[in-house]
């Protein structure tokens, strides 16, 4: 049975939580506060949307998306609460530029990731139309109250958070580029000024309304530059890039591309240079690589930036040979993978 299966793996999940980059903690709600649920908080600087999975006999029922401001919280479930093993996952708006950020675990459950959904978890993502996304387990020990705090390395709080969002969306929108850390002075506020100005905005805005506006004029922006790959195959396709940075070359990977599924790797508007591709597409015979590939730039194991194209087996990187794709237009290019790109299995690995 579902629940059977996730809640043996609780415990082993709980002890991995200090390796994690950025964190989620799980705390009884003072009674005092006269909250009632299960309260999501967001303390980072992002915009985050939050699923949330819950024990429903002998299954497990996903909800999403809950949207958070940074600074804000929710209630994701109404009393009463079942103890035990639930469970949560979130990542960042897709307003925000450097690809998305996720707050999850080592517990696979089934989201629809273009909308809103409440879902009985099936055994097969796919066979629904749905994805999987890695929860992190959260042991509720109230049935009235409990509160979940998402947090990064940088630990701005409640009070700090909703500020070092707005300097972020800032940055994204193209408004202003400032520190991240959650201080607001003078001359930021001047940039904020002339934002509401510029755009016929009362002067009396509200921070929170602002986020909600600055992430808008965010994901527009990002729409018009930078790159994207798409997998238009059955199959799971893992994607590196190589290119010009500088007076110099740099590869960087990797992303996870799910069927039918897009990838942001750049969110900065491309020159008019050769950029260059590598890809894996999984497939229950093994491992298929692009046709064609040329030019050699070096990989490692796990996510990665390296600089310099040269000498990777000695540095202790992996020598591969990329595809150069199209040149970039208006600085924005998309990549598409189809089978028909990939060459038949290489049986020598």
């Amino acid at each position: 049975m579902v629940l059977e299966r996730l809640s043996n793996r609780f415990s082993l999940v709980l002890t991995m939580l200090a390796a994690l980059v950025v964190v989620i903690v799980g705390m009884p709600v003072a009674q005092a506060q006269q909250a009632s649920g299960w309260s999501l908080c967001n303390e980072t600087s992002f915009v985050l949307e939050t699923a949330t999975g819950r024990p429903e006999g002998n299954a497990v029922v996903v909800e999403g998306w809950t949207r958070l401001r940074p600074g804000e919280c929710r209630i994701a479930i109404a009393p009463p609460l079942k103890p035990g093993a639930n469970f949560v996952f979130a990542r960042s708006s897709s307003a925000h530029r450097g690809g998305q950020r996720v707050w999850g675990g080592e517990i696979p459950l089934c989201v629809d990731v273009s909308g809103s959904f409440s879902v009985e978890s099936p055994n097969s993502c796919p066979a629904m139309g749905l994805e999987s996304r890695s929860f992190r387990a959260v042991k509720i020990d109230s049935r009235t109250n409990w509160k979940t705090r998402f947090m990064e390395t940088e630990p701005y709080g409640a009070k700090r958070s909703e500020a070092a969002g707005l300097q972020r969306l800032m940055d994204d929108a193209g408004v202003a580029k400032t520190d991240i850390d959650g201080y607001i002075g003078r001359r930021t506020r001047g940039a904020i000024a002339g934002f509401l100005k510029a755009n016929n905005l009362p002067a009396t805005t509200s921070d929170a309304e602002l986020i909600d506006i600055l992430e808008d004029v965010a994901r527009n922006r990002s729409r018009d530059v930078g790159m994207s790959m798409c997998n238009r195959t059955a199959n799971m396709i893992w994607a590196a890039i190589g290119r010009r940075r500088g007076d110099g070359w740099e590869s960087r990977g990797w992303w996870p591309i799910a069927a039918g599924t897009c990838a942001r790797a750049i969110d900065d508007s491309l020159i008019a240079t050769p950029h260059f591709i590598y890809a894996e597409m999984e497939t229950p015979e093994g491992i298929r690589k692009l046709k064609d590939a040329e030019a050699i730039f070096c990989l490692a194991r796990s996510k990665f930036a390296i600089i310099g194209r040269e000498g990777c087996e000695v540095r202790a990187y992996r020598e591969a040979d990329f595809v150069e794709t199209e040149r970039p237009e208006d600085g924005k290019l998309i990549v598409e993978f189809f089978e028909r790109n990939f060459a038949p299995l290489d049986v020598d690995g």
